[in-house]
């Protein structure tokens, strides 16, 4: 049986399932081809889905991006059963006030220069689409469904469990 998924136009549900993910892993393509991913920290989410993440102006990523403005972006909250996947056309931003207005403390560690660092530049990800799977995280419900597997030879598809296509 196929599964269902939803499609929606409402990129809130997306920055909704990612604002307390701090955390993604960030796909770009180096000019040979190859895929490359890498941690990145992410700023709060603009409300129409634009996201900020602080990087080295010489940083690799950079290139890549110049290259090939195409990237992907991986959330995860393992304990809570939510994967996020967001494909989206990445920007190099180099506004000095911008750069202010993101900043915070926290950041120091990778700039210790502050936000006025000449080596800092911003990257901005304009979503164009993504993809989410939010599944209850109850063991109760886990242990059910692995007993209906077994006893059933059917895939248990628990109430609350929501995959969802967004292409704002």
């Amino acid at each position: 049986m196929a599964e269902q998924v939803a499609v929606s136009h409402d990129v809130t549900k997306l920055v909704e399932r990612i604002k307390d993910i701090k955390i993604a892993m960030m796909t770009t393509v180096e000019p040979s081809g190859e895929l490359h991913s890498r941690p990145m920290y992410t700023h709060e989410p603009e409300e129409d889905g634009t996201l900020w993440f602080f990087t080295e102006r010489d940083s690799a990523k950079i290139d890549e991006v110049k290259q090939e403005r195409h990237v992907n972006l991986g959330y995860s909250k393992p304990d809570q059963n939510l994967y996020v996947s967001i494909s989206g056309i990445a920007t190099v931003v180099n506004d000095r006030q911008k750069i202010k207005d993101l900043w915070s403390e926290g950041l120091r560690a990778w700039f210790p220069k502050g936000s006025d660092d000449p080596n800092i530049s911003l990257l901005r990800i304009d979503i164009s689409r993504g993809e989410y799977w939010d599944q209850p995280s109850n063991v109760l419900v886990r242990a059910f469904g692995y007993a209906k597997a077994v006893t059933t030879g059917e895939r248990y598809q628990p109430t609350g469990d929501e995959h969802a296509k967004v292409n704002p």
